[in-house]
């Protein structure tokens, strides 16, 4: 597969998809075991108390499983992720051969990102979303309402990030183009001009992280609001015990750790998708950004 017209994370894909959808399966696999461990913690209590040993036999080869799947994949992923870190830098190498040293040193960085992501952060978001679904499925057993409180909290979380999608894909703009001259600066400029650009490397940083703060504080306020939300509402299950009541607060605690997952993906993917963009200019546009700043 040729990366060099288009590289995005399809593109990537398409060059190993049988080894990619491998390390996929492994992932989901894992998880729908560790979502079995409860059950089977369950089965196993009630054999102990029983006086029979198989059900604990049981739950020990899920446990087996669960630690072969992990230490198999890990093993794998390093191998095929690497391969496509090299694959994508001799790629993109070619492709920036006559860009400026600077652009080539911090876009070659870059791209690593792309590839990071599909290894370390996206079986992480297959893990979020295998335990959104048994979460809600989990609290609608107990009642309906349970649900659509996680589920809305969800949709307005998802609104809140959208609002400010388009200033996180304009602050990393910022921060990757004044990356992008930092070899350049070191290499030519004074000692003034490289603390310059390392103050305008902080005031981005500054700008993003503030951003982030009102974010992710107004939706973990929507998410807590849910968790209360439910926890009053337990009063319209007749007969409920106190069990049942931990089982629902825990459950909706665990859909507020595990939902936090999707605004962060969405915030690395605005992020990597300026990238793409960046990685897919053509060197002529590349040179003569270089060629302004030099003035």
């Amino acid at each position: 597969m040729n990366l060099l017209n288009s590289i995005s994370f399809g593109a990537i894909i398409r060059t190993s998809p049988v080894k990619i959808l491998l390390t996929w399966t492994m992932v989901i696999f894992e998880n729908i075991l560790l979502i079995l461990l409860p059950l089977f913690i369950g089965y196993a209590i009630d054999g102990v108390l029983e006086q029979s040993l198989t059900p604990l036999i049981w739950f020990a080869w899920v446990l087996l499983a669960l630690v072969v799947v992990s230490v198999l994949r890990r093993f794998y992923d390093t191998r095929v992720f690497g391969a496509l870190r090299v694959k994508l830098a001799e790629m993109l190498a070619f492709k920036l051969r006559g860009a400026p040293v600077s652009v080539k040193d911090a876009r070659l960085t870059m791209s690593r990102e792309l590839v990071d992501f599909l290894e370390n952060e996206l079986p992480g978001v297959f893990t979020a979303v295998i335990q959104l679904i048994a979460t809600v499925a989990i609290l609608a057993a107990f009642h309906i309402y349970l649900a659509f409180s996680v589920v809305f909290a969800a949709g307005l979380m998802c609104l809140i990030y959208g609002l400010f999608h388009d200033r996180f894909t304009h602050l990393n703009s910022k921060l990757n183009d004044q990356l992008e001259q930092q070899v350049w600066v070191l290499s030519h400029r004074p000692l003034g001009a490289v603390s310059a650009h390392f103050e305008r490397l902080k005031r981005c940083e500054i700008r993003l992280s503030d951003t982030e703060a009102w974010v992710y504080g107004l939706i973990f306020l929507v998410l807590f609001i849910a968790v209360l939300s439910n926890l009053w509402m337990v009063q319209l299950i007749p007969d409920i015990s106190v069990g049942q009541v931990f089982s629902i607060v825990t459950y909706s605690l665990e859909f507020v750790d595990t939902a936090i997952m999707l605004p962060i993906t969405l915030q690395t993917l605005s992020r990597l998708s300026e990238i793409s963009k960046r990685l897919n200019q053509p060197v002529d546009s590349v040179t003569n950004q270089e060629v302004i700043h030099d003035v």
